[in-house]
This record gives structure tokens, sequence and C-alpha cells, in this order.
């Protein structure tokens, strides 16, 4: 009798833990096959090219007349239209992406925390595509006209297009994870890691924060590190504002 308990009581564990894991795997697989449609849609309009030369299209405004961007890689061509491709359709697929997540670890949740969840889940995606958004439309066309005014005239600008690529994905990252900075103070707030009192306290030095970190990730120019110091400024405050809303709402049963 001894011997067959600890087996069953092995068999009650991990049945569940591989059923998880099964869980998990198939969530992952669809959230894959949303990338994969929407890449392929991508794929047949506008095509890789032609969403390369949208990508593109705020620095080569600034070119002089008749300039254009090279490929010093011979595969560049392809690839670098192919990375943008795949970058783009995981932006598109992301609301499924992130419903496949929440869906896994939804039934875990007690119903306080899924009045938590859901809707930070929601606003941290539109503040990610908004952060991009703000980068894409306002803060390329300003930095590559500041730093086209800078440059002598015996020198011809034709940037290589995995260089920019790679530069376009980093202040991609950089402002849309800056833009996140609403949610941070909710969470830190809501597992009472910080009070509200701390946040208003902390204010000035977040001030200073917010200009070192654009200072860091920013090119070395006065217009892209202003254009992400200041909305994290204000998006703070707006964190703080949105942190005492959620602690009145989102609390326990017990706890109200």
């Amino acid at each position: 009798m001894s011997d067959t308990t600890p087996k069953d009581e092995l068999a009650g564990t991990e049945q569940p833990f591989v059923q998880h894991l099964i869980e998990l795997r198939d969530r992952m697989v669809k959230a894959t096959i949303a990338v994969m449609v929407a890449c392929a849609a991508l794929a047949i309009y506008p095509g890789p090219a032609e969403l390369y030369d949208l990508l593109a299209a705020p620095l080569v405004a600034q070119l002089p007349a008749g300039a254009t961007l090279i490929a010093t890689s011979v595969i560049s061509p392809f690839l670098v239209p192919l990375k943008i491709m795949l970058m783009t359709a995981f932006l598109l697929a992301l609301p499924l992406v992130l419903y496949q997540a929440w869906a896994f670890i939804a039934p875990g949740l007690y119903t306080h925390e899924k009045k938590l969840v859901i809707p930070l889940v929601v606003s941290s995606t539109l503040l990610f595509l908004v952060g991009v958004s703000f980068c894409y439309f306002f803060v390329f066309g300003q930095v590559f006209k500041f730093i086209q005014s800078f440059a002598p005239k015996s020198i011809t600008a034709a940037p290589d297009i995995e260089a920019y690529l790679s530069f376009v994905i980093s202040m991609f990252i950089a402002f849309g994870l800056a833009f996140e900075v609403p949610i941070v103070v909710i969470v830190l707030a809501r597992m009472n890691i910080v009070t509200i009192e701390k946040l208003k306290e902390f204010r000035s030095y977040f001030i200073v924060l917010a200009f070192i970190i654009a200072a860091i990730v920013t090119p070395p120019d006065v217009v892209s590190q202003l254009a992400l110091a200041i909305p994290m400024c204000i998006l703070y405050e707006v964190g703080i504002w949105a942190a005492q809303l959620f602690l009145k709402h989102t609390q326990a049963p017990d706890a109200e």
C-alpha cells in the first residue's frame, strides 16, 4: 500500500502539468500561425519591397535630390525587406498573440485579477503601437532633418539599408517601451511595491532619469532626446493618475 502512494501522488500532479505544456504548445502554435498569416498577406500586398520603401520614406525625404540608400551586402536587398515584413506581421498579429497569452493564464486568475490584467494587456499594446507610430511619423522626420542640416556640402549621404534597419528597430523598441511607463507605474503600485505618495515624491528624480535614458538610447541629437524624455515625463504623471483608479477598482473582495 505504501509503495503505490508515491506513484499515485506523482500521477495526480504530473498529468495537469503535462496538460499545461500541451496547452502552452497549442497557444504558441496558434500565435505563430497568426503571424504567418499576416506575413503571407503582407507578401501579397503591399509586398516586402514596398514595405521597405514605406519604412525608408522619412529618411529618403531628407536626403539630397537623387540620393538613395545603398546595399553593401549581396543578400541585403533580399533579407532586409524580409525582416521588415516579419516585423510588420508580428505587429499586426500582436492582438491575437496577446490573446493567446491571456487565454493561457486567465484560468488561474481570480476575478479581481482579471479586471486588472485585461485593461493592462489592451492598454500596453496600444501604448506600444502609439510609441512606434510617434517615432515613425514625428521623430524620424525631425531627427533626419536635423542630422542632414549638419552634413557638409562635400559629403553625399548614402546610408546602408541594414544600418538603417538596425537604427529603426532600436528606435521603435526605445519609444515603444518608453510609452509603457504608465503600465510600469500601475503594476508597481498595484503590487504594493511602492505607494502613490512615493511615486509622487519620485517625480523630480524620474525627470532626470528620463533625460538620462533618452541620452543613452537615442542618437546624440537634441531633437530625439527631447522627443523621448518629454513624453516619458508626461506618461509618468498619467501613470500615477491611472494607478489611483486601478487601486480603487481592482482590489480583492476581502480587501474592499
